[in-house]
C-alpha cells in the first residue's frame, strides 16, 4: 500500500444572502489499483457531503460549530473492501488538535485485504463573528493555507499543479499573484512557479528530499497598480521521501578480531551504514545480516549481528586460531526495515582475525638431549634443544623461555633461545673440569615468556633430561705458588741454589712429564734445572742493579708436558734482595764557588749519595786529608748534620782560581765504608751580595785581561757587521719599493705562456715532421750547418745591440722619452724576433693545373717613388734597395 498526501486546489466562496461560507475543504484521493472503477465514497457527517472525485464539501450553515469536526470517509467497490479514513475540520483561529494536513492519496489493490487507518486532514476554516445588529458580516482575516505535501523524484508531466490560491476581491478588481522565497526567486530559482492570474501553483522539475527536504515561499496578491490587496501568506511545502537512495557502508572492508576460546556472546566487532533516505521513515531505517561466512569451520554460523545495530558478535564456541585464523563475512544491509521485497541493499565485508592467546604449552621434541663439551672451554654450544608450540610465532605466546632445574648447582651452563628459530642453545658460561666431573645430568623445563590461558595444563612433554658430557683435554702444567716469593742478601755468588721452582700437571690421569725452560731472566743471574725445576744462580747478585726494582728481581720460567699437543704453564719467581753495604758514598755536589775573601756565612754546603739503603748509609762523616798539607790549611769541615757539611775557607783570603779540593766521605754501615772524593772550588771576587762578579768569574776560570779585552773585541766586530747588513737590506727594500713599472704587472704578458688546445689536421696531416717548426735549443748546429737555404727561423750569428738603461728613479717625464728609445733599438736589431731567414716549404708534387706565378709580370703605368721604404727601418731596407732609388752598378 502507499500513503502519498498530494494537495488539491483550495476554493473559497462566501454566500452574501445567506452569510454561509462555502468550502471546498479538501480532496481525499483512493487508488485500488483499478482506476477506481465503482468506488463509492461516503461521508459520516450529514453536513459533508463527498464527491466521486473524493472532494468534501460543505452542505450547510456551520457557523454554529464551536469546536473542530471529526467524522469518517468511507470507500467501498466491487474490488476492495471497505476502507475508511478520518477527517478533522478547525474552525479559523482554533488550535489545530493535530499537524495539519490536506489531502490524503490511498493506494490499495483489490487482492489485499488490510485495514489502513489515514491520518487525519485538517484544514482552517474562518471563524465567523455575531455582530450587535444580528446581522453576519465577514470578518478580515489572513490567509491559511496548509503545507503541502510533493513527493520527491516525480515523473511529471511537469509543471504540476500543486494549489490555486485565490482572494474573495477578485470579482470585483483585477489580481496578480506571485511568490517568493528560495525555489522560486531565489537560489535555486524557478522550481516552483504561478499562474499570475487564475493563482494556480506549480512544481517545474522533480524534487530531491537528500538537497532540500522543505520550501517556504511567500504568496503575494496586488492589483493592476503593483498595490497589495492581501497581506502575503505563508506556503509550506514539505518534500516527501522515497526510497531511492541504497544503504552505503563507509568502508567496503572492515577489520576486526577476536581471541580463539571466545565465548558465545562476545563483541567482535561493529559495522554500520547509512542511508541518505529519511531516518524517520523505513526508507531511511537499515538492518543487518550475515549472508556468508567463509570457511564454515567449526560450523556455518560462527557469528551473528545485530539487525539494528551492525555489532557481530559469536554464538558458538571453538574458536581456534591453529585451525582458522581468519574469517570473511558478507554483512548486508537493507532498509525499509530490512524488507527483501521493498527494500534496497549493499553489501560490506568483515575479515574477522582469531588473535591468539597462548593455550598450547611448549613441548620439546624429546625426552633426552645430548652433548658434549671440552673441559676449560667457555661461550660454546654443547646442545640444541628443539620445541614444538602451535601458537603464533614471534608471539610472547610462542617465545620458548629455557630453565635449568636440576644437575648444574654451581652453574656452568645457561640455555639461550634462538629468537628464529625457538631453539634452546645449552652454553658453556663456566669452565668445567674432567678431572673433577666427566658428565652433567640437567633437567630442563620450557615455558612461554606469556603464561598460559586460563584452565590450559602444562604439558608432561615441556620436561626433559640433557645428557652433557666433559671431553677431557691435555691441559698445562701450572706452578701452586705463582709468584712465587724468596729472600736472599745481595751479593750472593754463583752457584748459589735458592729453591726448586715446580711445576703440577691437572691431568691425573694422564701419565705425563714436565720439563722446565728460562723464559725470561733480565740480568741473566740464574738458570734452572730441566727436569726438577732447581733455580741456581750464575751470576753474583746486586740489589743495585738496573734490573732490580723496589729490592724484588723477578724471573718467569716455562712448564712443557710431554702430552699431545703439548701443553705450557708460566710461573714467576720474584727474588727480594737484601741490601749488603757494599757501596761506598760519593760526595755531592762535584762543582761549586766561593769569594776570595773569607765571610762568616759564606761557605759550601755538601751532602754524600749512597746506593745502598738504610742502615747501610748515613750519618755521614765528613773529613779533609791530612796530605796535601795545604788542604787543611786553606779550607776546613763543618757538621751540619748527619748528611750535611759546610766547607769553607780557612784562611782570610784566597787567590781566585780553581781549587781540586779532596773530602773523604765515610757511611754508617757495618763494616763502614769510606770514599775520597774530589770536589772543584771556584774561588772568584764577589760584589757586596756576596756574588761573583763577571770578570771575576772569567779570572776564577783561568782568563787573562787580554783574553778578555779580545773576547769583547770580537763581539763588538760582530755586531757591527750584523748592524752593517740590516742597514743595507733595508736600503735595498727601500729602492726596490721607489722603483715604479712602466706597466702593471698584471697587464703585462711578457713572461706569460698562453698554450692553446692543438687542433691537429685530418689524417693526412699525421706524416708532417713538426720538428722542423720547433725553436733549436742551442747554436752549435747552426754554426757548424753549410752555407745554404736555412728551414727554420734561426736567429742570426751576431753581436746583440745594446738597449738604453732605465734610470733608477725615474722621473714621468722621461718615460716616453726611454720608450721610443727603445723602439729605436729594437727596430735596428737585426738579432730580435723575426729573423730575417729564407723559410722553405713542403713540395706539393708537379701536374697542377694553374700556371706558374714566375710568368706574372709586374707593370706600371708610370714611375712611383719608393723611397719612403728607406724610412721605414732596417726590416726594410732589402726592398727599399730593390725599389728605391739607389743607384745600379
Amino acid at each position: 500500500m502507499e500513503y502519498e498526501p498530494y494537495p488539491p486546489p483550495w476554493s473559497f466562496t462566501y454566500d452574501n444572502v445567506n452569510h454561509v461560507l462555502v468550502v471546498l475543504t479538501c480532496i481525499v484521493w483512493f487508488d485500488d489499483c483499478m482506476e477506481n472503477e465503482g468506488v463509492v465514497f461516503q461521508s459520516g457527517d450529514a453536513r459533508f457531503s463527498v464527491g466521486t472525485d473524493g472532494s468534501i464539501y460543505t452542505q450547510r450553515e456551520v457557523a454554529g460549530l464551536s469546536g473542530p469536526v471529526q467524522f469518517t470517509v468511507t470507500a467501498s467497490g466491487p474490488h476492495t473492501h471497505v476502507w475508511e479514513t478520518t477527517v478533522k475540520l478547525a474552525l479559523m483561529g482554533q488550535p489545530t488538535p493535530s499537524p495539519p494536513g490536506n489531502q490524503v492519496r490511498i493506494s490499495f489493490c483489490s487482492y489485499t485485504h488490510l485495514h489502513f487507518q489515514a491520518p487525519p486532514t485538517v484544514i482552517m476554516f474562518p471563524r465567523q463573528r455575531e455582530m450587535s445588529s444580528k446581522v453576519l458580516r465577514r470578518q478580515k482575516r489572513d490567509w491559511v493555507i496548509p503545507p503541502i505535501n510533493v513527493p520527491e523524484n516525480s515523473r511529471g508531466p511537469f509543471p504540476q499543479m500543486l494549489v490555486s490560491i485565490r482572494s474573495d476581491q477578485d470579482r470585483n478588481i483585477s489580481i496578480r499573484y506571485s511568490i517568493t522565497g528560495v525555489g522560486a526567486d531565489q537560489p535555486p530559482n524557478e522550481v516552483f512557479s504561478i499562474d499570475p492570474v487564475a493563482g494556480k501553483m506549480f512544481v517545474t522539475k522533480p524534487l530531491d528530499r537528500e538537497r532540500r527536504s522543505s520550501y517556504h515561499l511567500r504568496a503575494h496578491a496586488v492589483n493592476m497598480n503593483g498595490e497589495r490587496v492581501e497581506s502575503p501568506i505563508d506556503l509550506y511545502i514539505y518534500v516527501i521521501d522515497m526510497n531511492d537512495n541504497r544503504p552505503e557502508f563507509k568502508n567496503q572492508v572492515y577489520n576486526g578480531s577476536v581471541d580463539e576460546g571466545s565465548k558465545p556472546g562476545t563483541f567482535v566487532m561493529h559495522l554500520a551504514a547509512f542511508d541518505n533516505d529519511d531516518n524517520t521513515t523505513a526508507n531511511g531505517m537499515v538492518r543487518y545480516r550475515i549472508l556468508s561466512q567463509t570457511p564454515h569451520s567449526p560450523i556455518p554460523n560462527m557469528f551473528t549481528i545485530n539487525s539494528e545495530t551492525g555489532d557481530i558478535v559469536t554464538v558458538a564456541a571453538g574458536l581456534d586460531r591453529e585451525k582458522v585464523s581468519q574469517y570473511s563475512i558478507i554483512v548486508q544491509a537493507t532498509d525499509m526495515e530490512g524488507n527483501l521485497n521493498f527494500g534496497l541493499s549493499n553489501t560490506a565485508t568483515a575479515i574477522i582475525s582469531v588473535t591468539d592467546i597462548n593455550d598450547n604449552p611448549p613441548e620439546l621434541t624429546s625426552r633426552t638431549f645430548s652433548g658434549e663439551v671440552p673441559e676449560n672451554r667457555v661461550n660454546v654450544v654443547v646442545a640444541n634443544l628443539t620445541v614444538i608450540d602451535r601458537d603464533q610465532p614471534h608471539s610472547p605466546n610462542w617465545n620458548a623461555v629455557y630453565r635449568i632445574i636440576s644437575g648444574d648447582p654451581i652453574g656452568h651452563f645457561t640455555i639461550i633461545t634462538d629468537q628464529h628459530t625457538n631453539d634452546g642453545m645449552v652454553t658453556v658460561v663456566k669452565p668445567v673440569d674432567f678431572e673433577q666431573n666427566r658428565a652433567f645430568m640437567l633437567t630442563v623445563v620450557v615455558n612461554n615468556q606469556a603464561p598460559l590461558a586460563s584452565g590450559i595444563q602444562s604439558s608432561l612433554q615441556s620436561t626433559s633430561g640433557v645428557t652433557i658430557s666433559v671431553v677431557d683435554i691435555n691441559e698445562p702444567p701450572y706452578f701452586p705458588t705463582n709468584p712465587k716469593s724468596i729472600r736472599f742478601e745481595e751479593g750472593v755468588p754463583a752457584g748459589t741454589s735458592l729453591t726448586t721452582f715446580s711445576a703440577s700437571d691437572p691431568d691425573r690421569f694422564m701419565q705425563q712429564s714436565i720439563r722446565y725452560s728460562k723464559l725470561a731472566d733480565p740480568a741473566d743471574w740464574l738458570s734452572i734445572n730441566n727436569t726438577n725445576g732447581q733455580i741456581i744462580t750464575t751470576a753474583t747478585l746486586d740489589r743495585e742493579s738496573i734490573y732490580v726494582k723496589n729490592n724484588i728481581y723477578e724471573a718467569t720460567f716455562l712448564a712443557v708436558d710431554n702430552g699431545s699437543p703439548m701443553a705450557s704453564g708460566t710461573g714467576t719467581l720474584q727474588i727480594y734482595l737484601i741490601d749488603v753495604n757494599d757501596n761506598a758514598p760519593s760526595l755531592l755536589p762535584r762543582e761549586s764557588q766561593i769569594c776570595e775573601r773569607i765571610n762568616r756565612n759564606a761557605g759550601i754546603n755538601i751532602t754524600a749519595a749512597d746506593t745502598d739503603t738504610d742502615p747501610n748509609v748515613g750519618p755521614f762523616v765528613f773529613e779533609l786529608p791530612t796530605f796535601p798539607a795545604s788542604i787543611r790549611r786553606n779550607w776546613t769541615v763543618s757538621r751540619l748534620n748527619g748528611d750535611y757539611a759546610r766547607l769553607s775557607l780557612r784562611t782570610q783570603y784566597l787567590e781566585p782560581g780553581v781549587y781540586e779540593v779532596p773530602v773523604i766521605v765515610t757511611d754508617s754501615g757495618n763494616p763502614p765504608l769510606s770514599n775520597r772524593s774530589i770536589i772543584k772550588v771556584k774561588v772568584c771576587p764577589c760584589d757586596e751580595n756576596g756574588d761573583c762578579t763577571l770578570v771575576g768569574a772569567v779570572a776564577a776560570a783561568g782568563l787573562g785581561t787580554g783574553a778578555i779585552i779580545a773576547i769583547l773585541i770580537c763581539i763588538i766586530i760582530l755586531l757591527s757587521m750584523v748592524l752593517v747588513f740590516v742597514l743595507w737590506m733595508k736600503r735595498r727594500e727601500k729602492e726596490r719599493q721607489t722603483k715604479q713599472l712602466l706597466i702593471d704587472p698584471e697587464d703585462d704578458v711578457r713572461d706569460n705562456i698562453l698554450k692553446y688546445d692543438e687542433e691537429g689536421g685530418g689524417e693526412e696531416d699525421q706524416d708532417y715532421d713538426l720538428s722542423q717548426l720547433q725553436q733549436p735549443d742551442s747554436l752549435e748546429h747552426i754554426i757548424s750547418k753549410p752555407p745554404g737555404v736555412r728551414r727554420v727561423d734561426e736567429r742570426p750569428i751576431i753581436p746583440e745591440s745594446q738597449y738604453p738603461i732605465r734610470p733608477v728613479v725615474p722621473h714621468p717625464g722621461d718615460i716616453g722619452d726611454f720608450i721610443n728609445e727603445g723602439l729605436r733599438a729594437a727596430d735596428n736589431d737585426p738579432t730580435a724576433p723575426p729573423y730575417d731567414s729564407l723559410l722553405v716549404f713542403d713540395y706539393e708534387g708537379s701536374g697542377s693545373t694553374v700556371g706558374s706565378v714566375s710568368s706574372l709580370n709586374s707593370s706600371s703605368t708610370g714611375d712611383q717613388d719608393y723611397d719612403y721604404l728607406n724610412d721605414w727601418g732596417p726590416r726594410f731596407k732589402k726592398l727599399a734597395d730593390m725599389y728605391g732609388g739607389g743607384d745600379d752598378e
